[in-house]
């Protein structure tokens, strides 16, 4: 019964009605004593006054009971110490009463309004606490920023009822409304969103509408980044910081789970798609390799054959067999893709010279290099090298038939080596347009190709085989275009500590004459 008469005032109503009741509260105690002045003894009429006042603390506050108790003793003194309806006061110790009926009034309505407010302040926590665990549920089932942005407005719109922004970065770092709430706060410079964001310390400002309100811009503090804003406009700012601070923790804490979300659903797509994508490759390239296989023997035994064929049936047939060993290297390609991308590459290192491996691939590409001159600079000052000759001799051969593709008829292919204290750089470098600006790393990617329209012949994966045969070995490969023109792919190698090169006995004199 105590909690409802402590919580039963409203704290909005107006200061007269809350002094009114202080006065009809003496008033009606006073009224309700007189007819029984004469049978009631003045210690009994003190405490009437003193439940006045406790009463009035209870349901008016401070201000009012402090009224209420200079109303008692006033009212006591005027109505029941003799000489009645007068102030005079006809025993001293009646003054020692007085005083101590005023000091007792007015600590007891103190206590009480305090109590009072206590008790109001309590109620009030424990409701937004309520509030914020319900907010809590709801946010840890949500699955996008809207249904967090819904949740929130309603939360604050129940509590205080406070309007709000939820504000996210962009791709582009910009800080935008999420579900168009962008015009339910005042506006807020987008400077002092970006200080609270990036500072990690909430931010008061008074509202330049001439409301009064506080802007409060809280910031969206995630485990590895910044997460955005919350913006709230309250009436006042009365201890609410805590409240607030909980409230952003919440918010922060469900954005930053939906992105994850996000990620998580994303990579595991990714993977989905790479391993569907290499099953196709692997599947495609063992059963198109048989039939190209007997295409390009039959077409070459029509070419070299007897009996021997028409000039233009021979020159037809050798087209056919010169496509079939195109498209051959092509499922070649597609399946040494398959094969890197399906699992752990077994690497056959040897410590070996660049220069070897320059020189097989160069016999192996034969005519492919036709008409492109090669010129080698610094390969034979290079230490010896740990790696895989099958494949680096693989790498060699897709950046050196790439520069032949895309070069005009004639331009040098450069082939230049550099070493540093740590990694061996291998360059080819080709003449021609070059690599289009935005695409320098998005040539390494798997069927991507350096110019979207070209008569050039390929599919788009050689340069994604060479990044995984140079990342396999431990190095990075990167392309660019150098100042001079043209186009540049340059891979490093680790260098590593060669074996020691016992150096050849030389023959004793009066041998091998």
């Amino acid at each position: 019964m105590l909690s409802s008469i402590l919580l039963s005032e409203d704290p909005l109503s107006p200061p007269w009605q809350r002094y009114g009741l202080a006065v009809l509260g003496c008033g009606a105690v006073a009224a309700v004593l007189w007819p029984f002045s004469s049978q009631l003894d003045l210690p009994n009429t003190v405490m009437c006054f003193l439940l006045a006042v406790v009463v009035v603390a209870l349901r008016a506050g401070r201000g009012p009971a402090v009224l209420a108790s200079v109303l008692s003793v006033a009212l006591f003194d005027f109505l029941f110490v003799p000489p009645r309806f007068s102030f005079e006061v006809s025993h001293a110790p009646h003054v020692f009463t007085f005083v101590v009926m005023l000091a007792v009034s007015l600590i007891v309505g103190q206590l009480t309004a305090g109590l009072r407010a206590q008790a109001r302040d309590a109620a009030r926590r424990e409701r937004v606490a309520r509030g914020l665990y319900g907010l809590a549920r709801e946010l840890a089932g949500a699955m996008g920023v809207e249904q967090v942005d819904e949740s929130v407005a309603r939360f604050l719109q129940e509590q205080w009822n406070a309007p709000c922004c939820l504000l996210l970065p962009t791709a582009e770092e910009r800080l935008q409304a999420v579900g168009g709430r962008g015009g339910a706060v005042p506006v807020v410079d987008a400077g002092l969103l970006l200080q609270a964001r990036d500072a990690q310390r909430p931010l008061a400002l008074l509202a330049d509408d001439g409301s009064g309100c506080h802007c409060h811009v809280l910031p969206l503090a995630g485990t590895t980044r910044n997460r955005g804003v919350l913006v709230v406009t309250l009436p006042g700012d009365d201890g609410i910081g805590p409240l607030l601070e909980a409230l952003s923790a919440l918010v922060s804490t469900a954005v930053e789970r939906l992105h994850f979300v996000e990620v998580a659903q994303a990579a595991q797509l990714e993977a989905v798609s790479e391993r569907l994508r290499s099953s196709i490759l692997s599947a495609l390239s063992h059963d198109v390799r048989t039939p190209l296989t007997a295409l390009y023997g039959l077409a070459d035994s029509l070419v070299v054959g007897p009996p021997p064929l028409p000039d233009e049936a021979r020159d037809v047939a050798g087209a056919i067999r010169d496509q079939a060993l195109r498209v051959n290297g092509m499922v070649g390609n597609l399946l040494d893709m398959a094969r890197l991308q399906t699992g752990p590459v077994c690497l056959r290192k040897e410590w070996q010279p660049v220069e070897e491996v320059v020189g097989a691939s160069l016999k192996l590409l034969g005519g492919a290099l036709e008409g492109h001159p090669v010129r080698v600079l610094g390969l034979a000052a290079l230490p010896l090298l740990e790696f895989d000759a099958v494949l680096i001799e693989r790498v060699f051969c897709n950046l050196l038939e790439n520069a032949a593709k895309y070069s005009p008829p004639g331009a040098p292919i450069i082939l230049s080596a550099d070493v540093g204290p740590l990694m061996v750089e291998l360059r080819v470098s080709s003449g021609g347009g070059g690599f289009p600006p935005d695409k320098l790393q998005k040539v390494f990617e798997l069927f991507e190709r350096g110019q979207a329209e070209t008569t050039v012949v390929g599919m788009g994966i050689g340069l994604a085989i060479c990044r995984a045969i140079i990342e396999v070995h431990g190095g990075t490969i990167r392309a660019f275009n150098p100042p001079e023109g043209g186009g540049c792919v340059a891979f490093c190698l680790p260098r590593g500590t060669p074996p020691p090169v016992e150096p050849e006995a030389l023959p004793a004199d009066g041998e091998g004459a």
